[in-house]
């Protein structure tokens, strides 16, 4: 049973009449990111919703993965809490936190603060209902394709979604792209023998990008942790700690909207991370 002291620590003050989970932001979490949502509007009626109570609302519907019309009544209706997403993704709100905490988090751990080397790796996920998804006849899996890049110790540096059809190496050359553009510092990547493919290499040598693969061990006999790519697939892990990303059945039908809510769990993960540093 927890007491007033963690309670306080955990959440900070909430209304008396609303509930506390274990989701919810913390005081120290939310004086990092009230600074980048948007202010009061100048025309217009005023708001009369605490964006703290929409982001709680979000970050208990990534964890829980429930339905949008299934959030509980501590939170705002459900209605605007879709609005507030919508709203937040054109500005890449989900995407600039994470990428702040990612900055923070590094320098916490006294390393550089953009990254330099990287692993990239693929990851199928179900989406029968989705409009855009495609059938893997190899693993027999119709749905979709995480594509995503981290950086040496786990941390999400790129992600581009495509149907599960699409080869690991097409969604290379998309992160390459995609690192370019956010993270030019990085040149170095890691990853396995599916991305071994001269269209990919050829890419990556023409936007001075260098592609390791790293191969399994010689005489290997059962399983055995790879070098270096084993990272990429603790955050695979990391990721499915939230129930909403574990598959996308009916939930997340569009592609931008499954994005920002990879961005908003691995964010939420590393605020946390932060905030007991």
């Amino acid at each position: 049973m927890w007491a007033s002291e963690q309670r306080a620590r955990r959440a900070g003050p909430m209304p008396k009449d609303r509930r506390r989970y274990r989701s919810d932001i913390s005081d120290q979490e939310w004086k990092l990111v009230e600074p980048l949502l948007p202010g009061v509007a100048r025309t217009g009626r005023p708001c009369k919703i605490e964006l703290r109570q929409v982001i709680n609302a979000l970050r208990y519907l990534v964890r829980s993965g429930c339905e949008w019309r299934m959030l509980p009544n501590d939170f705002p209706r459900y209605q605007t809490a879709y609005y507030w997403v919508r709203r937040l993704m054109r500005r890449f709100l989900f995407r600039t936190i994470h990428d702040l905490a990612l900055m923070l988090d590094r320098m916490c751990e006294q390393r550089e603060v953009v990254p330099s080397a990287g692993i990239v790796d693929g990851q199928l996920v179900k989406a029968p209902g989705a409009r855009k998804r495609g059938y893997d006849a190899h693993r027999k899996i119709s749905g979709r394709k995480r594509h995503i890049s981290v950086d040496t110790d786990g941390r999400l540096l790129a992600v581009h979604l495509t149907p599960a059809d699409n080869a690991d190496s097409t969604g290379g050359q998309l992160i390459l792209h995609a690192l370019v553009k956010r993270w030019p510092w990085v040149n170095h990547l890691f990853g396995d023998a599916a991305y071994d493919r001269y269209a990919l290499l050829d890419k990556a040598a023409y936007l001075d990008f260098t592609i390791e693969v790293v191969r399994g061990l010689q005489g290997q006999t059962g399983f055995q942790v790879p070098p270096r790519r084993w990272v990429v697939e603790r955050t695979f892990a990391w990721m499915m700690r939230y129930r909403r990303l574990v598959r996308d059945y009916r939930y997340e039908q569009r592609l931008d909207v499954s994005t920002a809510m990879i961005y908003l769990a691995l964010g939420s993960t590393l605020l946390h991370r932060i905030r007991f540093r």
